[in-house]
């Protein structure tokens, strides 16, 4: 049974007051010079990039509640038409002889999606008819019903610039050359499995990946899932149940938030990127114990993202590797935007920092982003995976990944690793980390806000207004430009957003017709809301008063 799964109860750590010398703050001295944090494997890690989280003068978020406020009064008045029936209700509906049962579909959550979303939804689900690489084509459709229903034309947009996809690598190709061992693969075993690997479905290309995983990551064993979702929200109530103590990330992705539900654990959310909440749980736990009996707590551990999804900021690992050392805590680390997307060599965070990934207990990642391809990956020592092949649903019951698949991703990865000779992978890496340092820099002196770390190729554009919102994303494919935008509830009501997501397959001339169109967007929506000044947020990371192990 794996370490994680059999720990002893969490206890307090007494300070060494020897230790104290220059006190520092982060990673930083006090006199603001910068700390370099040592590793269990020698190297200081490399030194952490501050991020940008400006903050937008106080009339965008006056006209984003004001927006918002419009737009649900006229919901209530058009609800007030469906129930009159001056207006006809296109959503699910009870039946008749279910009146007076509990309602199933219409409850309060609803009103946002029959009143707000439906009204934009043409800006999400959009049919795509090609490969979704740097590029791809669009089925144009349109809604004679105001977006309850939508007709294609038969027409296609053709050449539309792909900024929305995690094709990190470019590895979602389709080129004969580079595909085909993955139509060998199929040849020989197939497009399916049928069966679970703990039955007739563990192929010996399962296996070969994982001792793959294992190497390029540089631990002594990985298991491997068919869904990057289920990867995490399968295997946390594996690791932890009653009894232990998860300390969470408000930001963490769905997928962590839904595991850490299901496995029954008291659950606790700490500012984020915040070392100063985080320590101030950390040391409140090991001192208090669990409620009502002050009994210690079984396991505590700490779930973080490699890079966020919706910030585009990076963990800040030494700090958090530091507290889970000093606190005896353990440390879940997600990969799925960071593995192969950061690092010299695309091993993710803990080779951005330089830290040994021994330090981090349960390290996960997903295949269906900087790979190309799906599914996800546990890894850690060999206790841990032993002991998730047995206990994890996700290992016993689900349906092997693909062969086809498993290819790709092997394919992918020996191509970073440089396995077969070339250095294709390498100048991806390094093509992918040119384009981001390229399409930050210039978003910055247009005068746009974006989040998140210099090295992050998830960039947010921040929006704010719900109507800026759904213009712009009409507007950008207009100049056959495909973006993702995001508002709440995915966001913060104030910070609705449009994310972009580099890719090394962009190429410079893709990336300047991007920035040419977005600079005549902003400056027609007025989206430039940049005056360089910094939020509170940023502040908040410098509260911490712990010191780290040297």
């Amino acid at each position: 049974m794996a370490a994680i799964a059999a720990a002893p109860p969490a206890r307090q750590m007494n300070r060494d007051p020897g230790k104290r010398g220059a006190r520092r703050r982060n990673g930083h001295v006090v006199d603001g010079t910068r700390a370099n944090v040592s590793t269990a494997n020698g190297p200081a890690c490399k030194q952490y990039r501050p991020e940008s989280f400006e903050q937008a003068p106080m009339y965008v978020a006056v006209l984003t509640y004001l927006g918002f406020g419009i737009v649900t009064l006229f919901g209530y008045f058009r609800d007030f038409l469906r129930a009159v029936g001056l207006e006809k209700c296109h959503l699910a509906q009870e039946r008749e002889e279910q009146q007076d049962f509990v309602p199933m579909y219409q409850d309060f959550e609803n009103f946002y999606t029959r009143n707000l979303y439906m009204r934009v939804r043409d800006n999400w689900n959009r049919p795509i008819c090609s490969l979704p690489g740097p590029a791809f084509d669009l089925m144009e459709r349109v809604s004679d019903d105001y977006n309850w229903t939508f007709r294609l034309t038969g027409k296609t947009i053709e050449n539309v610039i792909n900024m929305g996809s995690y094709n990190y690598l470019g590895f979602a190709e389709n080129n004969e050359d580079f595909l085909k061992t993955v139509a060998d693969k199929t040849l020989q075993y197939g497009a399916g499995v049928c069966s679970s690997r703990q039955e007739v479905g563990n192929l010996s290309i399962h296996e070969e990946l994982e001792q793959l995983v294992a190497n390029f990551i540089g631990v002594e064993s990985s298991m491997t899932f068919g869904m990057g979702f289920a990867t995490n929200s399968m295997n946390i109530p594996a690791l932890v149940g009653k009894g232990c103590l998860i300390l969470s990330d408000e930001l963490n992705h769905t997928s962590l938030i839904l595991g850490a539900r299901l496995s029954g654990a008291t659950i606790r959310v700490f500012k984020h990127n915040n070392m100063h909440s985080l320590e101030k749980m950390l040391r409140e736990a090991v001192c208090t114990g669990q409620p009502r009996t002050h009994r210690p707590w079984k396991k505590i551990l700490i779930m973080v993202e490699g890079i966020y999804s919706m910030e585009g900021s990076v963990v800040r690992l030494p700090e958090i590797v530091a507290l889970k050392k000093k606190y005896k805590a353990y440390l879940y680390l997600d990969e799925a935007h960071s593995i192969g997307a950061v690092g010299p060599t695309g091993r993710g965070v803990t080779e951005l920092f330089q830290l040994n990934p021994a330090d981090v207990d349960v390290m996960m990642g997903t295949f269906t982003k900087s790979f190309g391809a799906g599914g996800g990956y546990i890894a850690g020592n060999k206790k841990l995976v032993d002991y998730l092949r047995s206990h994890s649903h996700g290992a016993v019951y689900a349906t092997a990944m693909s062969p086809p698949v498993v290819e790709q991703i092997i394919r992918a990865m020996k191509c970073i690793m440089g396995v077969d000779g070339n250095t294709v992978g390498i100048q991806r890496i390094q093509q992918l980390a040119e384009n981001t340092r390229y399409f930050r820099a210039r978003l910055k002196e247009m005068g746009f806000i974006i989040y998140g770390n210099d090295s992050s190729p998830v960039v947010p554009i921040l929006l704010y207004m719900p109507g800026k919102v759904v213009a712009f994303s009409r507007a950008m494919l207009q100049r056959k430009i495909g973006v993702v935008v995001v508002g709440f509830p995915a966001t913060p009501i104030t910070e609705a957003r449009a994310r972009f997501c580099v890719s090394a397959a962009h190429t410079r001339a893709m990336l300047d017709k991007v920035l040419h169109h977005l600079n005549e967007v902003g400056d027609d929506l007025c989206l430039k809301f940049s005056r360089r000044k910094c939020s509170p947020r940023p502040e908040l990371f410098d509260e911490s008063d712990f010191e780290l192990d040297s």
